[in-house]
């Protein structure tokens, strides 16, 4: 296995407080030392991965978990900006969205997301599925270093 042998700093776009506060819960049991930043919106999510105010000091994410639907700048233009920028555009995203539209996914793999995961309704669920994402993006996959 590819298990990283540091801090994965992980950039999570929710603006749902409550899925926010479960994706945070489920991390912290985490076998993979992880870190969390948390925006609520895709402007906060740019001005993040720009490093401005008052972002400026926070580092580069290893994986983002972006929501899809959210105020501001949507998680698709979000997306975009990020594969269409040469600095960002080697971090992995995933869009986690309460949407299961054919629609969102088919456009969000176009814009070349990672992968797309439909937010469970249930929170034991809820939490299998950031158990998976921890398990394959920490501990098998191997994510590119901050340059």
């Amino acid at each position: 296995m590819a298990a990283q042998h540091r801090v994965v700093n992980i950039l999570l776009v929710e603006d749902n407080p409550g899925d926010a506060l479960l994706v945070r819960k489920a991390f912290e049991l985490a076998h993979t030392p992880v870190q969390i930043y948390t925006v609520e919106n895709g402007e906060d999510a740019l001005q993040y991965l720009r490093k401005e105010p008052p972002y400026d000091s926070q580092p580069k994410p290893d994986l983002i978990i972006l929501d899809l639907n959210m105020p501001k700048v949507d998680g698709r233009e979000v997306l975009a900006t990020i594969k269409r920028d040469e600095h960002l555009m080697t971090i992995p995203v995933i869009i986690m969205s309460s949407s299961e539209d054919q629609n969102d996914i088919v456009e969000s793999y176009k814009l070349h997301v990672n992968c797309f995961v439909a937010k469970p309704s249930q929170v034991r669920d809820f939490l299998s599925v950031i158990k998976a994402i921890e398990y394959f993006w920490t501990g098998i996959v191997s994510l590119p270093e901050e340059e």
